[in-house]
């Protein structure tokens, strides 16, 4: 037998496969077994409800799939009273996701979801701060701080710090982060990119460029946890493009402790169970007895 269970700070998953915020909801129950995945990462709320960008919204470019949906949600009462009590009838470990305009709004949704019976919260920092002009949390170190840290003060929760590629060191942000009290790093989020159409000369997406997914990101998103791998001190959870067993066996060995699988689930409902499954064949093959053998194997 092959243990293949996973620990993030004092969160244990049966396996090490997710799936990402916004790609997945209890409604795939209704066509898989749900219980096999480590986790399920709720799609991302706000402190009031958010009624997102204009369409269209959603773009399939080659290889992957550009979105601007703008944090469409209900807001944490919303997701308490209508979205939770459907994800705990769920056997496996709920996370939820969380985001803000301002670094006050974070800690505050976090109280309301504290004593809620979620299993996690991961942070997302890839979204704009309305007291910074519009830059994201996540591009600057010190604002990357001050959510983290803001949150930490305020519940005993495992914590999630999901990361933006796009800025210039990704270190320095993981460090802070990290320094501020995350229990894990999250790296990818998407991408930023856009799409014209030729006809009208137009951009496609209503709000000129969105955030690309999918496999066209693997290579960057498994070059970030390659280089995160000795930079900090806690798991990393690999993001991007994971699409098989081999994508997501990549990103272990070079060194995530566990993967969130997103954009595939599109394709294909079952994709993150037959992630599971062939991750367990390849650990029975290579007579790997524990998966966190294989974390950070990479041979240089």
């Amino acid at each position: 037998m092959t243990d293949i269970s996973v620990k993030i700070g004092n969160l244990r998953l049966k396996n090490p496969v997710m799936v990402a915020s916004g790609t997945y909801g209890y409604e795939y129950a209704d066509f898989v077994d749900v219980s096999k995945l480590g986790g399920i990462v709720a799609k991302s709320i706000t402190l009031n409800p958010k009624q997102g960008n204009p369409p269209p919204r959603i773009y399939e470019t080659p290889c992957g799939m550009l979105n601007t949906i703008g944090l469409e949600n209900v807001g944490v009462e919303g997701f308490l009273k209508k979205k939770l009590p459907k994800f705990k009838k769920l056997r496996t470990k709920i996370i939820a996701s969380i985001a803000g305009s301002t670094v006050d709004e974070y800690p505050k949704v976090v109280r309301r979801l504290e004593r809620s019976g979620i299993d996690g919260i991961e942070i997302n920092i890839s979204c704009p701060n309305v007291n910074e002009g519009g830059m994201l949390f996540g591009q600057d170190p010190k604002t990357a701080y001050s959510v983290i840290s803001s949150v930490r003060k305020v519940t005993k929760l495992p914590l999630i710090a999901k990361l933006t590629p796009n800025v210039g060191d990704i270190s320095i942000i993981a460090k802070a982060v990290v320094e501020a009290g995350c229990d894990a790093i999250s790296v990818i989020n998407t991408i930023v990119g856009m799409a014209v159409d030729i006809e009208d000369r137009r951009p496609v997406l209503s709000m000129i460029t969105g955030g690309l997914s999918g496999p066209a990101i693997k290579p960057i998103a498994l070059h970030y946890v390659y280089s995160l791998y000795r930079e900090v001190k806690v798991p990393i959870i690999g993001v991007g493009g994971i699409a098989t067993a081999k994508d997501a066996l990549e990103f272990i060995i070079t060194g995530a402790t566990a993967v969130q699988v997103g954009t595939a689930n599109f394709i294909n409902p079952k994709v993150s169970i037959e992630i599971v499954d062939g991750i367990k064949k390849y650990c029975v093959e290579k007579a790997v007895k524990k998966i966190g053998e294989l974390v950070g194997s990479l041979k240089l």
